[in-house]
């Protein structure tokens, strides 16, 4: 609990996925309300605050942070949880954040950060830590300064952005929208940065193995999309740079070879989750799972169209839709995740590694299989992610 004692109102707990940071969270907020564990003796809160816990829809539904509050006897039941009467203790979705906006005196605990930007959601969470106490939780903090900006207003460090910008913020004279060139008095942001962070730091006993599968592509059709910046699937012109990508994705992704690579893999494991970007490609992986060779196989699937539960039977496929589904819950019951199709974000292709790499694994080794061709975009997806940086389609399509 080394982390709990650098922690302060308005920090950011970062840790790796399966670090624990919600017990570690839960026990900042227990120990800042007066309890503690003495000599392993249980010292109950003295008037608690209201505690209030933002996380993502799949973790409020999985139940998952319940379990963790029951280890402090607390109960999101208040019928249940008679050792603080009149503690209200609520666990919602970031969707819900604005019917919150008004508490005052309560704790917040911010689960995966989703505080970047300027919507509906930051300007929620910036009047809710204006009179409330509060922590986030995150595995990727920032990659970026401009994603510390609600954060540090929030710290009151700036009054808001456009004292930031003034103060650090030099935009490009050579684009048509606004783009930040550079970062001025970086020295600052830093030092700020770092009376904010707190890292929790542990020694992992799994190994992961990332296995990098090449499949075919339909070649000439790919040049052809490249070339005549023509929709073959809806024969009509292609409009802009995000178009093209999705094109030449979906030939590259529809490939009968990728599939056949799939049941390769699968050949090699009674359990797998699956992650993939698209809804053709979901089809195309019902579609096979609908044959024979897969009878006895449970399937299961979380994304925009069903939210399931992991599977609990001998032999299972579990279909994850990275948006839906990369961060918020865990599963140990398997060693083996295959992605079907690269997401343009590393921090989403790190969160999503670590649904299986948790502190109460039963497996050592890790297999990762990453399904991708030799094509330009997926090469150009793969070196972005390898330097942990987002993949631009503007840039690779040098679309004007």
């Amino acid at each position: 609990m080394e982390a709990v004692n650098k922690m302060k109102n308005g920090c950011i707990l970062n840790g790796g996925v399966g670090t624990g940071k919600s017990r570690t969270g839960l026990y900042y907020y227990f120990k800042e309300n007066g309890g503690s564990f003495i000599d392993q003796s249980f010292v109950p809160m003295k008037k608690p605050q209201d505690l209030y816990i933002i996380t993502t829809a799949m973790k409020r539904d999985s139940c998952e942070w319940d379990s963790e509050i029951s280890n402090y006897r607390m109960s999101t039941n208040s019928e249940l949880n008679t050792l603080y009467p009149g503690q209200s203790i609520v666990v919602d979705s970031w969707n819900n954040i604005k019917k919150y906006a008004d508490i005052t005196g309560a704790f917040f605990i911010f689960d995966e950060d989703r505080v970047c930007g300027s919507g509906a959601w930051v300007k929620a969470f910036l009047k809710i830590a204006k009179h409330n106490h509060w922590i986030i939780l995150s595995a990727t903090p920032g990659d970026t300064w401009s994603d510390y900006i609600p954060v540090f207003i929030a710290n009151g460090f700036y009054k808001n952005k456009t004292e930031f910008i003034r103060e650090h913020v030099v935009y490009s004279r050579f684009t048509k929208y606004p783009q930040i060139d550079r970062y001025l008095n970086t020295g600052r942001l830093v030092r700020l940065r770092d009376s904010i962070l707190v890292d929790i730091k542990l020694e992992r006993s799994t190994v992961p193995h990332h296995s990098d599968v090449y499949c075919k592509y339909d070649i000439p059709k790919y040049k052809d999309v490249i070339r005549n910046r023509w929709d073959p699937f809806k024969n009509e012109p292609i409009g802009q740079a995000s178009q093209l990508c999705y094109i030449l994705r979906r030939i590259v992704n529809t490939d009968e070879s990728r599939v056949i690579a799939l049941m390769e893999i699968l050949e090699k494991t009674p359990r797998a989750i699956i992650f993939y970007n698209f809804d053709y490609e979901r089809d195309m992986l019902l579609h096979l799972f609908s044959d024979d060779e897969y009878v006895g196989y449970e399937i299961a699937e979380w994304s925009g169209h069903a939210h399931m539960p992991v599977p609990d039977s001998d032999r299972w496929i579990y279909l994850v839709q990275y948006t839906a589904g990369c961060e918020g819950w865990n599963c140990i019951k398997t060693d083996t995740i295959i992605f079907f199709s690269q997401n343009y974000s590393y921090k989403v292709m790190e969160q999503a590694c670590g649904r299986i790499d948790r502190l109460n694994t039963p497996f050592k080794d890790l297999y990762y299989y990453h399904l991708k061709s030799r094509s330009g975009i997926d090469l150009a997806i793969s070196k972005a992610l390898d330097k942990k940086k987002k993949f631009n389609e503007r840039k690779f399509t040098k679309w004007n």
